[in-house]
Formats: C-alpha cells, sequence, structure tokens
C-alpha cells in the first residue's frame, strides 16, 4: 500500500501479529527438518560417498553407474539447498511479522498462493514479473 505524504510516495507497512504467524512458523519448520533429513539421506546414499570407492577397481559399466548416481544426488542436492534456503527465508519473515507481505510491493500474498508455495515470498504479479 502506498500512502502520499507531502508529494512522497511512502509505502506503509504491515505486520502480522505473532499468534497469527505462529501454526505457519511450526509449519515451516516442520518443512525445514524434512528438507534437512532428505538432503542428508541423499548424501548419505551418493555413490561417491563411499569411502571403498577410491580402492575399488570397478568395471567401466559400474563407474559409469556410480556417476550418474553421483551427478543425480548432486542435482537433488542443489534442488533441495535451493528449497532449504527459500524456507529458511520464509521463516525469517515470519520472525519479523512479514511472511505472507510481498517483499517488493508490499501487498498482501493471495491465501492460495501461499497454501501452494508456502516459502514465497512474493504476490503473483510481482513473481511473475520475475522481481527478486
Amino acid at each position: 500500500m502506498v500512502k502520499k505524504n507531502n508529494n512522497k510516495e511512502t509505502k506503509k507497512e504491515f505486520r502480522l501479529p505473532a499468534d497469527v504467524l505462529r501454526p505457519v512458523n511450526n509449519f515451516l519448520q516442520g518443512e525445514l527438518k524434512k528438507l534437512l533429513s532428505k538432503k542428508q539421506q541423499i548424501e548419505k546414499n551418493d555413490p561417491f560417498a563411499n569411502p571403498d570407492r577410491i580402492n575399488d577397481n570397478a568395471a567401466e559399466d559400474t563407474d559409469a553407474a556410480e556417476q550418474f548416481g553421483h551427478a543425480q544426488s548432486e542435482a537433488i542436492k542443489d534442488h533441495l539447498n535451493l528449497r532449504i534456503i527459500q524456507v529458511r527465508k520464509a521463516l525469517a519473515r515470519v520472525k519479523i511479522g512479514k511472511y505472507g507481505i510481498c517483499e517488493n510491493c508490499n501487498e498482501f500474498i493471495d491465501t492460495k498462493r501461499l497454501m501452494t508455495f508456502p516459502e514465497t515470498t512474493l504476490c503473483v504479479k510481482c513473481g511473475k514479473k520475475g522481481n527478486k
């Protein structure tokens, strides 16, 4: 929301009360735990994590399977790392009372968008523009 003050535009800041954000905080904390657990499991199952791999004389097809498995693990970890960052950012916005408010235009983010993508920090309009 924009307020005009002596020919200057200022953004009015909204803050949501902590009791309203508590369930959101609990949900996001749970999501963060799940993501960190998944990341740990992926790291554990990465073929390159096996220290005995260096000493074995695997056939070329086994080595290729390990290479593929490692590349797949890295791609999944990269995706999980991005999601972890997004959830942590949303948790920070919960902490300061700004969760559910677009960080670009300062308008409320649609509830349906938050239900679908709880870690979002942009409204649909700003998200479509590519603003970050």
